[in-house]
């Protein structure tokens, strides 16, 4: 799922319409109540990787590397315990719900106490889920509340900022929160992640970071030394030359990437967990990064009636599967096998032990012209200069 802050219209992969002013991110502090920092890129230091030397996740002079962010996946792990999830992609990792009944506190938090209420808004206004994109143009969980306390204390109202950069924080955030209904429910929403990770949360987020520390090492270790440079051209050609890759607990085969610029892009993507396999953060990497040319094929080979109908935002969720093992053909073929699989399973397929391909290309369907189009897209980018 993807979020391009390049143009006054963009959408996300799922095919959503995201209304966004140009700039938004470049917002870093604010006039009163202390600093508010946008998320930057930090050099988290070399990592000793299994298997290897030394390996770092920094490339010199910048590039792409693999980190964390805890408020990145406390945000998500709100939406994910309030919304339904039935998608032929899921927006969460599968059975993530489940997988916290027995090790969170089933009763008693404010996120509980007030799911009823939360939910009913989501269904009122879906456009809801596009917010979480939020948490990615913040540091901190603690720079995000101080930056929504200002905004929801000022009524959303942006001529209340007290500077540029404010100005620009809050046009961000009211992109998605623009009516009072919406800000009631974001301040609730960040009342009960505040208790949540109090209670549950930010303990959790700790242990799991050691649980999956080798599983981390692995990530970054096939990143640094084979796939980011086999993923370098597309990404130079579609703007996307630095950033992190952000390994996301509740995160499953639909990532999140916001790109504003050369340097300043996330891609939010599964965390292995212990016993799975390392390389489906790097799956949810070539999703990922496709978005925005599937995006393009799309909307170059449907038409308002498609919009209408639904099937455009269909066929956007279908073109960016498609489209990452397109990719992978070209630039990693040793990854397209497992990538087939992995969304397969995502799509709740049994598969057997031979060829993928032809059960794929039938569970992630596209009309012949958007298919031709992306393959031709993706040709275009790799064959750029």
């Amino acid at each position: 799922m993807s979020l391009l802050v390049k143009f006054p219209v963009v959408r996300s992969a799922s095919g959503r319409r995201v209304w966004i002013s140009l700039g938004l991110a470049a917002f870093a502090g604010c006039a009163t109540g202390g600093p508010i920092t946008v998320a930057t890129v930090p050099d988290p230091g070399p990592t000793r990787a299994a298997g290897a030397n030394s390996a770092s996740s920094v490339t010199p002079g910048g590039g792409w590397h693999v980190d964390t962010r805890e408020h990145v996946d406390l945000w998500l792990h709100g939406f994910a315990l309030l919304q339904d999830d039935a998608s032929l992609v899921p927006y969460f990792r599968l059975g993530y719900r489940a997988s916290l009944l027995q090790v969170r506190p089933a009763v008693g938090g404010a996120l509980d106490a007030n799911r009823q209420q939360l939910q009913r808004r989501i269904v009122e206004n879906p456009n809801l889920t596009s917010a979480q994109f939020l948490a990615l143009y913040f540091a901190t969980w603690d720079d995000m509340r101080r930056g929504v306390d200002r905004f929801l204390d000022d009524g959303g109202d942006i001529r209340a900022a007290r500077n540029e950069e404010e100005v620009r924080m809050y046009a961000t955030i009211r992109t998605y929160f623009p009516v009072s209904g919406d800000r009631d429910w974001l301040r609730l929403f960040m009342s009960a992640l505040e208790d949540e990770r109090r209670r549950f949360y930010r303990p959790y987020w700790l242990q799991q970071q050691q649980l999956r520390a080798s599983m981390r090492r692995q990530v970054t270790s096939m990143w640094t030394g084979t796939y980011r440079g086999a993923f370098a051209r597309f990404m130079r050609n579609t703007t996307q030359r630095e950033g992190s890759v952000l390994l996301s607990l509740p995160l499953g085969g639909e990532g999140r990437t916001l790109s504003v610029g050369l340097r300043d892009n996330f891609v939010a993507v599964t965390f292995p967990a212990p016993g799975d396999d390392a390389r489906d953060a790097l799956f949810v990497v070539a999703h990922e990064i496709v978005g925005s040319v599937a995006t393009a094929a799309v909307r170059d080979n449907s038409s308002a009636a498609d919009e209408r109908s639904g099937a455009t935002g269909k066929w956007t969720t279908l073109a960016a599967v498609r489209g990452g093992a397109m990719l992978l053909e070209r630039v990693a073929p040793d990854l397209l096998d497992g990538y087939q699989r992995y969304y397969l399973k995502l799509a709740r397929v049994v598969l057997g032990s031979g060829d993928p391909s032809p059960t794929f290309a039938t569970t992630f369907p596209l009309p012949a012209p958007i298919a031709s189009a992306l393959q031709r897209q993706i040709g275009i980018v790799l064959d750029g200069i």
